[in-house]
């Protein structure tokens, strides 16, 4: 099962993301972590891609505005994959 922390900017983030996106970025980690745990690439409708300006920082697009930022981390578990969620909104997270 994978595994994941919020940084403290992530959550004051969520805390402001309207209840409508939150909705959106439930249902799209859900398909997120549904990837992780069958050990495939995630699905490319998550737009998952490389930050551009920081090289280990990947993007997760969840609605057609809404972006979350995370890298990969180390796992409490072994073999298993850990996910640091960064930052949550608009472009305007970057």
């Amino acid at each position: 099962m994978p595994t994941y922390e919020q940084t403290p900017a992530f959550l004051r983030d969520l805390d402001r993301l309207p209840p409508e996106e939150y909705r959106r970025f439930r249902i799209a980690v859900r398909k997120f972590v549904a990837d992780l745990k069958a050990k495939r690439p995630p699905r490319a409708s998550l737009g998952i891609e490389r930050f551009e300006s920081k090289k280990d920082t990947f993007e997760f697009h969840f609605s057609p505005d809404g972006r979350a930022l995370f890298r990969y981390g180390t796992s409490p578990h072994s073999g298993e994959v850990h996910v640091v969620w960064l930052r949550i909104g608009t472009h305007d997270i970057y």
